[in-house]
């Protein structure tokens, strides 16, 4: 089992940008000290809720602060992106970093996000599967050209060719949330990443939908089997589950409150937001969530009704800099030895 921390680089009510990127770079440091296997790096614009605008980028920062973890996107989002500038800094980033890097992608979503980079709705919709396969030509390809609707260039080379490096390109995640996505995947063959809402019963219905779709594609058997898919979630250690909960249902209500209600969509139209203390309520009943053989038999529970060995938690749940770098070396000092 491969656990790793996820960072949102989380605004909390009170603090600044610059302190949520700097509680994001020691929580990458503190996690290669505490033996965590990845760093995964989620990716927003416009809204406090995450203030990284760019994970591959904060990829690029944490790869040259670090030397053993893997640096991963979850996920750099590829309908606001040109997907040969993704592949090109993602190619370049697998090199330099000798193979840590993983690419995470996804679809995002209806945001005005898609207004601000002129990608318009038809690229959330319609175009990802064409955005996908073109990342993913430039990530194998000795050149790349296109065709589609969104994309059409004459045949270019691929440099630097990220295949340079034995085991070929870097590995490519994909975060899914509806059965269509799950299916794209399969297709490709590619793991995914899925989210943190999600309980066991619904990752292991889509762990199941991804292997039955990969089959239908043509995808041995073993390939199927081998299929390494991410589990997203949250992670609070503590020596009780209420001090753990506590901790979470202070700080995080408010700033989900702050940081999902300044979403905007594409148009204008208002959604619905989630309730921020339910949500918490949820997150601390499905994941990892107080002393560490709990936090390693909930690991473990998930692993065993999903098949899915590879975790990124949310650690910085407190919105405290130095409870965050607790959390993260409680995680790898006294939760994986009991996994082990």
């Amino acid at each position: 089992m491969r656990v790793g921390t996820f960072v949102l680089a989380a605004q909390f009510p009170g603090q600044g940008p610059a302190e949520a990127l700097h509680r994001s770079i020691r929580t990458a440091e503190a996690a290669e000290a505490a033996g965590l296997d990845a760093v995964w790096l989620a990716e927003h614009h416009f809204v406090p809720y995450g203030v990284c605008p760019s994970a591959i980028t904060l990829a690029g920062v944490l790869l040259g602060r670090t030397s053993r973890i893997g640096v991963a996107t979850a996920v750099s989002v590829l309908p606001t992106v040109h997907p040969v500038a993704l592949g090109e800094q993602a190619a370049m980033l697998h090199l330099v970093s000798g193979g840590r890097f993983t690419l995470g992608v996804g679809r995002g979503g209806p945001w005005v996000d898609l207004a601000v980079f002129g990608a318009g709705i038809a690229a959330f919709e319609t175009g990802f599967p064409e955005s996908l396969d073109l990342l993913l030509s430039w990530l194998r390809e000795p050149a790349v050209g296109a065709a589609g609707v969104r994309y059409a260039f004459p045949a270019v080379p691929v440099v630097p060719r990220p295949g340079e490096l034995d085991g070929g390109g870097p590995p490519v995640v994909v975060a899914c949330t509806s059965p269509s996505t799950v299916r794209l995947a399969a297709e490709r063959g590619l793991p995914m990443l899925l989210g943190m809402h999600c309980g066991d019963e619904d990752k292991a219905s889509m762990v199941a939908l991804w292997r039955r779709s990969a089959l239908a594609a043509g995808h041995s058997p073993d390939a199927v089997a081998a299929a390494d898919h991410v589990s997203a979630g949250v992670v609070q250690v503590a020596d009780t589950r209420a001090d753990a909960s506590e901790t979470l249902l202070k700080s995080m209500p408010g700033w989900l409150q702050q940081g999902l209600s300044a979403h905007r969509t594409h148009d204008g139209r208002p959604r619905t937001m989630r309730d921020p203390l339910g949500y918490t309520e949820l997150l601390c009943s499905l994941h990892p969530v107080g002393p560490p053989r709990l936090c390693a038999d909930r690991l473990a529970a998930t692993s065993a009704a999903t098949g899915i060995t590879r975790f990124a938690l949310l650690a910085e749940g407190s919105g405290d800099f130095d409870a965050t770098l607790e959390n993260v070396t409680r995680l790898g000092g006294d939760v994986l030895p009991e996994l082990a």
